[in-house]
């Protein structure tokens, strides 16, 4: 018997990429699924609720929408950085903290929350400080302000990126004394609707570049078997980690093999 059979998990992004192959191997193992996002999944999910993740209200709405308790959060939902900043930073950044904790009250003891950073945000060690100045305000909104008025350099989808990172970086600890775990996985480039996107905005050399060192780029289920495991018993005393799933990538960057990639 599977240890996921009766579980309940909520996905965001369950209608597409990593969010879709995620919620189906889920379900696969007996788990209920219970999606939010913009667009109705194609996997047959356990229930759906439309959800604008740009919306502090309509997340609020959403999370009301939803019965009874949890065992795990994915946040899997994300945009990339052809679309305007301030949605790129609400999706990516400030909606992933707004659910996580809106869960506080809502997950299982033991439950886990694991969120979809990338690999885009290796430069959060250059950022810290802002980083850390942006998550001590208390609201989406607040956040939001915090973003216009700091404007950052570079691609925002990156910034959102390191967010996200150091958000999971900082918070194992705090999860941990409510009982919960937090941790994110960190993909490179992979073979989703959205990577077309991702070649606009980062460079197609750059991340053909990248496919050439490794053979492929990843595909869906490669990213969420790693969820899965994170979302497991398996990774009970994991907690506070940010999980690089890019085919050895990063570990060649922080090394000084490879430069790192200009994006």
């Amino acid at each position: 018997m599977s240890e996921f059979n009766g579980k309940r998990f909520v996905v965001t992004g369950a209608a597409s990429g990593i969010g879709a192959a995620t919620a189906a191997k889920l379900l696969d193992l007996g788990a209920e699924v219970h999606s939010l996002d913009r667009n109705v999944p194609t996997v047959a999910v356990t229930s759906h609720t439309e959800v604008d993740l740009a919306n502090p209200n309509s997340i609020d709405a959403a999370v009301e929408a939803l019965e009874g308790s949890f065992d795990g959060l994915l946040n899997i939902a994300g945009v990339p950085g052809t679309l305007p900043g301030e949605v790129v930073f609400a999706v990516n950044s400030l909606a992933v903290r707004h659910l996580s904790e809106a869960f506080f009250e809502r997950l299982n003891p033991g439950g886990s929350v694991t969120i979809v950073s990338s690999t885009a945000g290796f430069g959060w060690p250059a950022r810290l400080e802002q980083i850390r100045e942006l998550l001590s305000t208390d609201t989406f909104e607040e956040g939001m302000a915090w973003f216009k008025a700091n404007p950052q350099e570079g691609n925002t989808y990156n910034f959102s990126k390191e967010v996200s990172t150091v958000y999971t970086l900082s918070m194992g600890l705090a999860f941990a004394e409510m009982g919960f775990r937090l941790n994110a996985v960190l993909p490179g480039p992979v073979e989703t609707p959205i990577l077309t996107d991702f070649e606009e905005s980062m460079g197609k050399d750059t991340l053909d570049g990248l496919k050439n060192l490794l053979g492929r780029h990843a595909e869906p289920d490669d990213i969420a078997d790693a969820l899965v495991f994170l979302a497991s018993d398996a990774a009970r005393w994991v907690n506070g980690h940010a999980l690089v799933v890019d085919g050895g990538v990063t570990g060649s960057v922080l090394s000084g093999v490879v430069p790192a990639p200009e994006i």
